[in-house]
């Protein structure tokens, strides 16, 4: 049996940028299953928050902790952006492209790939180059891509930003999918109607610090900040 890499631990965590802090300090854990939503006015640093959890950014004090090795570590993580990634690649190849990394043959992941658009509901001519898609359609195709390796964690940074009603629909039931799976859902959005139908869990964060987080019902219902209260109202803060 392959071990958890969770729980995830960070510890006194700062990024900085310019001698600017941009994020910090941050202590959390997070552990068990569920989805995980990340909230906060712009510029919060909730950006910074997953990808220093995931290693894009280079902490530069503190401690981002997992369990186990560390190559074992990077390949069970996935990472979907606000603006997904595009490889001047077919679509299938595209999704594939992680499996044929990990040295699979080409054909064999070309068809986990077949199978990995349709479990999202990508119907679409898998041939065609990628930049060809909708919004909504590179979306899922980032999302098959990032779900064809079953990952244990999946962090996804706004994913339905720039999306209509309709992707935004279709994306959130892979998501919930994908939670029932088992995969561990760590999510930013600013959508407060998402993290109301999605979250487990909320973390809230202003100027680079998470100022609250708990459950779902318990945070939505009544918020122990003036800021998360705020934004939840949707007031401006400064």
């Amino acid at each position: 049996m392959v071990s958890p890499i969770l729980p995830l631990v960070l510890e006194d965590v700062e990024l900085r940028r310019q001698g600017k802090r941009i994020l910090g300090p941050v202590s959390l854990r997070l552990e068990g299953e569920g989805i995980t939503v990340v909230m906060g006015p712009n510029g919060a640093g909730k950006t910074s928050l997953l990808k220093a959890m995931h290693g894009l950014e280079r902490v530069n004090r503190g401690r981002v902790s997992w369990q186990g090795e560390e190559s074992q570590i990077r390949a069970r993580q996935a990472f979907v952006f606000q603006t997904p990634v595009l490889m001047r690649r077919s679509v299938i190849d595209c999704i594939a492209y992680p499996l044929i990394l990990d040295g699979m043959a080409r054909k064999d992941a070309r068809t986990k790939a077949r199978a990995a658009a349709e479990e999202v509901g990508l119907d679409v001519t898998l041939s065609a180059p990628a930049s060809v898609l909708s919004g909504g359609e590179r979306q899922k195709m980032a999302l098959a891509r990032a779900l064809i390796r079953a990952p244990e964690v999946l962090f996804l940074d706004e994913p339905c930003a720039n999306l209509d009603l309709n992707s935004t629909g279709e994306i959130e039931a892979i998501l919930m999918a994908a939670r029932k799976r088992g995969t561990r859902i760590i999510m930013s959005t600013h959508n407060i109607g998402q993290a109301r139908r999605l979250a487990d869990d909320v973390l809230f964060l202003f100027d680079g610090r998470v100022i609250e987080s708990g459950a779902n019902a318990a945070f939505f219902r009544g918020p122990k900040t003036p800021e998360a209260m705020a934004h939840i109202n949707g007031d401006l803060l400064p």
